[in-house]
């Protein structure tokens, strides 16, 4: 049997294959509110046959969006809005949708990518004054942010209470807090980006204080529901973040009550060495598979059937999780369990539709109620 379309669970949550749709940004809200862009993006990757969508970065403050294009979740009419995008879902796929919580920190107020995707100075159109956990700019040039005091950090764990609790009142199945690609979570964690001399700064059990607090916050908040983190196994930058303080934090996590961890790398310094190809972050994955018993969620570059059930099989990760390679082709679980003798969810108006030589993709009951 493929190990790609057995069923797994993270937490509390049952999943009906080890395929996750990666957070992606789509930079098409209009101040944090959704547009019919994400209904038919989220529309269509629910059809997918993945048993897990996550929604893209989702800022819980205003000040917290990379891009002036980025979803929000720091109001009511924010969570009324994407309402009618998770009841669509839910009438037509079986999917379990989470949601990826985050706060970008110094690498906000930037353009969107088609437009370049360069910083914004607070004083232009667009822009906005970025905070951080030290005032120190991501890239030459760019916005010096303000580093945050003791009400500022209170008022962003804050942010992420609310927005879980929006997340929850929507009926969304799992959050993920964004502790990945220099991002704020992050920028605490490095110290590449944390130059702080109190409580949450020097050495690694200060770093990590900040992501655990907010971590337990949101925990202690929505206690029934799925809650794991995203995070930057390395930052490729000499004197960073590292696997080793990764392992740490990852047990550390996982004494805390973490349902998964998804393990991505890079993005806090502009002076990245990445050594880019096939599952070229599957290792990092493994290494805090076998630190930790937590649910361990391999990304990055995986594109084809045979490589994610070899992911699987040989223990690297327990689930994999598509980005890039699910937009190009939305329908990848599909084509990965014809390929591994599987079978997938399809909804009824698509069965019709199954080439001859894999007739029972859709699954035999179905088949037969046509």
């Amino acid at each position: 049997m493929s190990k790609l379309f057995s069923p797994y669970a993270l937490g509390p949550l049952q999943l009906a294959n080890r395929i996750a749709i990666a957070p992606m940004c789509q930079y098409s809200a209009e101040q944090g509110l959704p547009t019919d862009w994400h209904m038919i993006h989220l529309g269509h990757l629910a059809l997918s046959g993945a048993a897990l969508l996550i929604i893209e970065a989702t800022a819980v403050t205003e000040e917290g969006r990379i891009t002036p294009g980025d979803l929000g979740l720091w109001s009511d009419a924010h969570r009324d809005a994407l309402q009618p995008v998770i009841a669509a879902i839910r009438c037509h796929s079986p999917i379990k949708v989470g949601i990826q919580l985050a706060h970008a920190g110094r690498k906000a107020s930037s353009a969107v990518p088609w437009e370049g995707g360069a910083n914004i100075p607070p004083d232009a159109p667009g822009g906005w004054q970025t905070v951080a956990p030290s005032s120190v700019a991501h890239a030459d040039g760019e916005t010096v942010p303000l580093a945050l005091d003791a009400a500022g950090l209170q008022r962003i764990k804050q942010g992420f209470v609310d927005a879980a609790l929006r997340a929850h009142a929507l009926g969304l199945d799992a959050i993920e807090l964004h502790g990945a690609h220099g991002y704020l979570l992050h920028e605490f964690l490095s110290p590449l980006s944390n130059r702080r001399e109190d409580d949450y700064g020097g050495p690694l059990e200060n770093r990590m204080r900040f992501p655990l607090e907010v971590f337990e916050a949101v925990r202690a908040a929505v206690p029934e529901m799925c809650v794991g983190m995203r995070i930057s196994a390395t930052d490729w930058v000499e004197g960073g973040w590292e696997i080793e303080q990764s392992a740490v934090f990852a047990r550390a996590l996982e004494a805390r009550g973490c349902h998964f961890i998804h393990v991505s790398s890079g993005g806090v310094s502009p002076l990245q060495k990445i050594p880019v190809g096939a599952g070229y972050q599957i290792a990092f994955a493994e290494r805090i598979k076998r630190e930790t018993s937590m649910p361990t969620i391999g990304v990055g570059l995986i594109t084809e059937p045979q490589q994610a059930e070899h992911i699987l099989q040989s223990g690297q990760a327990d689930m994999v999780a598509l980005a890039r390679a699910m937009l190009y082709n939305p329908r990848w679980p599909w084509h990965a369990a014809a390929e591994l003798g599987a079978q997938v969810a399809a909804p009824p108006q698509y069965w019709r539709s199954q080439p001859h030589q894999y007739k029972a993709l859709f699954g035999e009951t179905k088949l037969g109620q046509r």
